[in-house]
C-alpha cells in the first residue's frame, strides 16, 4: 500500500482527525447493534486512502468536503442517528431546545446529514469529473447531480434490503425512519437540494473574467 507521505500534510492531517473522531466515537458505544454497520464503511475508506489519493489526487478543498462529511455520518452513527442528543446539548448551552425553538417532533439529524451529503459532494465529485473524466463545467454540474441522486436512491434501496435481511429492532435502529413513511423521498430530496445549494455556492465563487 502507498506511503502516507504521499499524500500532503493539510490532507494527511485531516485523515489523522477523521480517524481519531471515528475511535472515540466507540467509546462507551450506545448502539453496539448498529455500530458495525455505520462505521465499517468509513474505517475501509480511510485505509484506502492512501491508495485512492495517490491513484487519484484531490485538492485539499475536496479532502475536506469528504473528511466533513464522514465526521458528521460519525457522530450521527454513533447515536444510531435518530438519538443524536442536539437537544440536549442546546439545553446546556442556551436553556432551549431545538426542538421546541422550531416545533420538531422527531430527531433531525438524519435530514441534515442527507442534505450535507449532497452539498459536500458538489466540489469533490465535479473535480473529479472535470480532472479525470474531461467534463467541461455543465458536464461537471450534471455529474454531481447524478451521483447525489444515484447513490441517494441506491442508499435508500440498502436500507429497504437491511430491512428483510436484519432483526426488526436492528433495521429499524439501523434505517431511522422515525414512523415517517415518506423518510425515503424526503432524504433523497434533501440530498438533491443540497447538491444544488452546493453548485450554486461554487459557481458564486468561481472568478469572474
Amino acid at each position: 500500500m502507498p506511503s502516507v507521505s504521499a499524500i500532503p500534510f493539510a490532507q494527511r492531517r485531516l485523515i489523522g482527525l477523521l480517524l481519531a473522531l471515528l475511535l472515540i466515537a466507540q467509546i462507551d458505544q450506545p448502539y453496539p447493534e448498529v455500530a458495525l454497520l455505520q462505521h465499517i464503511p468509513t474505517m475501509l475508506l480511510l485505509v484506502a486512502s492512501p491508495w485512492l489519493l495517490r491513484r487519484w489526487p484531490l485538492s485539499t478543498g475536496s479532502v475536506a468536503c469528504i473528511a466533513l462529511f464522514l465526521a458528521l455520518h460519525t457522530l450521527g452513527g454513533r447515536y444510531a442517528y435518530s438519538n443524536v442528543p442536539y437537544d440536549d446539548w442546546a439545553r446546556a448551552l442556551t436553556g432551549a431546545t431545538l426542538s421546541d425553538g422550531l416545533g420538531w417532533t422527531r430527531n433531525h439529524y438524519d435530514r441534515l446529514v442527507h442534505f450535507a451529503f449532497g452539498g459536500l459532494s458538489a466540489v469533490p465529485v465535479a473535480e473529479v469529473a472535470r480532472r479525470w473524466g474531461g467534463l467541461g463545467a455543465r458536464g461537471a454540474m450534471l455529474a454531481v447531480l447524478g451521483w447525489v441522486l444515484a447513490v441517494s436512491a441506491l442508499y435508500e434501496v440498502f436500507e429497504w434490503l437491511l430491512t428483510l435481511a436484519a432483526a426488526g429492532e436492528t433495521a429499524d435502529r439501523y434505517n431511522g425512519q422515525q414512523g415517517d413513511m415518506w423518510d425515503a423521498q424526503k432524504d433523497m430530496a434533501l440530498a438533491a437540494l443540497g447538491a444544488v445549494a452546493g453548485l450554486a455556492i461554487g459557481m458564486w465563487r468561481r472568478p469572474k473574467g
